[in-house]
C-alpha cells in the first residue's frame, strides 16, 4: 500500500481556501512540541508518583487501601471518562476541549501543595484524571489531523508517543531523586509547567477545528452513562479480583454488572438516533483491526511486567535497584524502538507493520510463559520481543484506526484506542494476580519461601503467561482476519 496515496486521497475533500498542512515535522514543530507535553504529562503521571507513596502514606497517615485510590483513580477516571469526552470533542472542538483540560491539569497541580489529608489527595487526583481525558485522545487526534500524509502521520505519532514513553521509563528514577531534596508535592506540581508549555504551543501551533470538520449531532447522554459505567467496572473489577481474591462476591458481582453496561450500551447505541458511538464505524476492518492490536498489546505489557517485577525480587531474590536494571532491555526498546517504525512501515505498509507487531508481543508472552523459568537470558528476550511489538502497534495501529474514520470521529477513535489499551491493561494484571492467587499457598509476599512454594509460584508464573499469551493470541488473530478484509476492500 502507498501510504502517501491513501493520505492524498483522504484530504481530497478538503475546503478551497484552508491553510495547507505541514510538509514536514518541522514546519509543526510548535504543534508537535504541544502534544508531547500533553503526553509527557500522561506518561509521567503514570509513573512518578509510584516512588512516593510510602513517604504519601507516612505524612498524611493513609491506609494502605486509600494509598492505592491515590494511584488508582486516576486510571478509573481517565479511562471512563475518555470515550465521553472524545464524542464530546468531536462535536464542540478538539483543540478547545484540549485547551480547557490543560488549564484543568494546571489548576489541579497548583491545589497539590494545598493537600493535607489522603482524601484531599484522591479528589486532585480524580480532577487530573478528567485533565488527561480531556487531553491524552486529542495528543493523538490532532497529531493525525496535522498532516494528510500516512507516512509524516507514522513520525508524527512515533515523535509524540516517544516524548511520552521516555517520561514512563525515567518517571520513577526522576521521582526518586527529587524526593532526596523536594516535598511529594513537587512531584504533581510539575504538571502545572507542562500544561503551561501545552496551551502555549498548542494554542499556536494547532489551527482551530473547521466547523465542517466536527460532528454536529446532539450527545448521547444515556449512550454515554452506559459507556462510562461499563469501562469504570471493567477497570476496577480486576484491581477487586487481585486485592479480594476469587473467593469473594464481590469482583464477580462487579465484573456482572460491566457485563450488563456493556450489553445496555450496544442496545442503547444501536437504538439511538445520535448514538455517541456509531457502532458501524467500530465495525470498519482498519478500526477494529487496529483496537484488537492494541488490545492484545496492553494486555501483554501489563501481565509480563507484573509478572517479572514480582519473579525478579520473590523467586530470584534481586533488590529493586537490581530488579529495575534487569528491566532495562524493555525501556532501551521502549525509547529507541522509534526510529525504526518508519522504515518498517516504509517497507511493508501500515496493516502489516500492526500484524508484524502484535506477533511479536504474542511470542514474547509465549517466550517468558514456556521458558522464563530457566533464566534471564529468556525474560530479556520476551521483555524486548514484547516492548518492540508494543512500539510498533502504539503507533500504527492508533494511525490505522484513525484514517478508518471520518474526519469528525478522530478523538473518539483515539479514545476507542486508548481505552481499549487502559482496560486490557487492567485484564492483563487481573489474569496474572488471579492465576498467583489460584496456585500459590500462602503469603505470596512472606520473607521464606520453602521449596513447595517456590515451585508453586514458578508453576503459576508459566500458567499466567500461557493465558496471555492465549488471550493475545485471540485478539491479534482477530486483527489479522480484520486487517485483511481492508486488502479486499471491505
Amino acid at each position: 500500500m502507498d501510504v502517501r496515496r491513501h493520505g492524498a486521497v483522504e484530504k481530497a475533500g478538503t475546503p478551497a481556501g484552508a491553510s495547507r498542512p505541514p510538509r514536514s515535522l518541522r514546519e509543526a514543530g510548535v504543534a508537535l512540541a504541544g502534544l508531547s507535553a500533553v503526553f509527557l504529562f500522561e506518561m509521567l503521571d503514570n509513573s512518578i508518583l509510584n516512588v512516593a507513596l510510602p513517604t504519601i502514606g507516612r505524612e498524611l497517615s493513609a491506609s494502605t487501601a486509600l494509598l492505592q485510590w491515590v494511584t488508582g483513580v486516576y486510571a478509573v477516571v481517565f479511562g471512563g471518562l475518555m470515550l465521553a469526552l472524545g464524542a464530546l470533542a468531536d462535536r464542540v472542538g478538539r483543540r478547545r476541549v484540549m485547551l480547557a483540560g490543560l488549564v484543568l491539569l494546571g489548576a489541579a497541580g497548583l491545589a497539590t501543595a494545598f493537600v493535607t489529608t489522603a482524601e484531599e489527595l484522591i479528589a486532585v487526583r480524580a480532577v487530573m484524571g478528567v485533565a488527561a481525558a480531556m487531553t491524552t485522545p486529542g495528543s493523538l487526534g490532532l497529531a493525525f489531523r496535522l498532516f494528510d500524509e500516512d507516512g509524516l502521520r507514522v513520525r508524527a505519532t512515533t515523535l509524540v508517543s516517544t516524548v511520552g514513553l521516555v517520561g514512563l521509563a525515567m518517571g520513577p528514577t526522576a521521582g526518586g531523586f527529587a524526593l532526596a531534596f523536594a516535598p511529594w508535592q513537587a512531584l504533581l506540581l510539575v504538571n502545572v509547567p507542562i500544561a503551561v508549555v501545552a496551551f502555549v504551543c498548542i494554542r499556536r501551533g494547532v489551527p482551530a477545528d473547521r466547523a465542517d470538520e466536527l460532528h454536529r449531532a446532539p450527545v448521547d447522554g444515556a449512550g454515554a452513562f452506559l459507556g462510562t459505567a461499563t469501562i469504570v467496572l471493567a477497570l476496577v473489577a480486576p484491581t477487586l479480583f487481585v486485592d479480594a481474591g476469587t473467593a469473594s462476591p464481590l469482583p464477580w458481582a462487579t465484573t456482572a454488572a460491566a457485563v450488563v453496561t456493556a450489553v445496555l450500551f450496544v442496545l442503547r447505541e444501536r437504538s439511538a438516533r445520535f448514538p455517541l458511538l456509531d457502532l458501524g464505524l467500530v465495525a470498519r476492518p482498519p478500526v477494529s483491526s487496529g483496537l484488537a492490536f492494541k488490545a492484545a498489546s496492553g494486555l501483554a505489557t501489563a501481565g509480563l511486567g507484573y509478572l517479572v517485577t514480582l519473579q525478579f525480587q520473590l523467586d530470584w531474590g534481586w533488590t529493586p535497584a537490581r530488579a529495575a536494571v534487569g528491566m532495562l532491555p524493555q525501556v532501551v526498546v521502549l525509547i529507541a524502538g522509534g526510529a525504526f517504525i518508519g522504515p518498517l512501515v516504509g517497507r511493508v505498509g501500515l496493516d502489516k507493520a500492526a500484524g508484524l507487531g502484535a506477533g511479536a508481543v504474542v511470542c514474547g508472552l509465549a517466550f517468558y510463559g514456556l521458558l522464563g523459568r530457566f533464566g534471564y537470558v529468556w525474560v530479556a528476550l520476551a521483555l524486548v520481543l514484547v516492548a518492540a511489538g508494543m512500539r510498533v502497534v502504539g503507533v500504527v495501529a492508533g494511525t490505522n484506526v484513525m484514517r478508518g474514520l471520518p474526519a469528525d470521529r478522530t478523538t473518539v477513535g483515539a479514545a476507542l484506542v486508548d481505552t481499549a489499551g487502559e482496560v486490557t491493561t487492567g485484564i492483563g494484571i487481573a489474569v496474572s494476580g488471579t492465576v498467583l492467587t489460584a496456585l500459590f499457598t500462602g503469603d505470596i509476599t512472606t520473607s521464606s519461601w520453602n521449596a513447595q512454594r517456590t515451585e508453586e509460584f514458578r508453576d503459576a508464573v508459566t500458567w499466567a503467561g500461557v493465558a496471555l499469551a492465549v488471550l493475545a493470541t485471540v485478539l491479534v488473530a482477530w486483527g489479522i482476519v480484520r486487517s485483511r478484509r481492508v486488502a479486499v476492500g471491505e
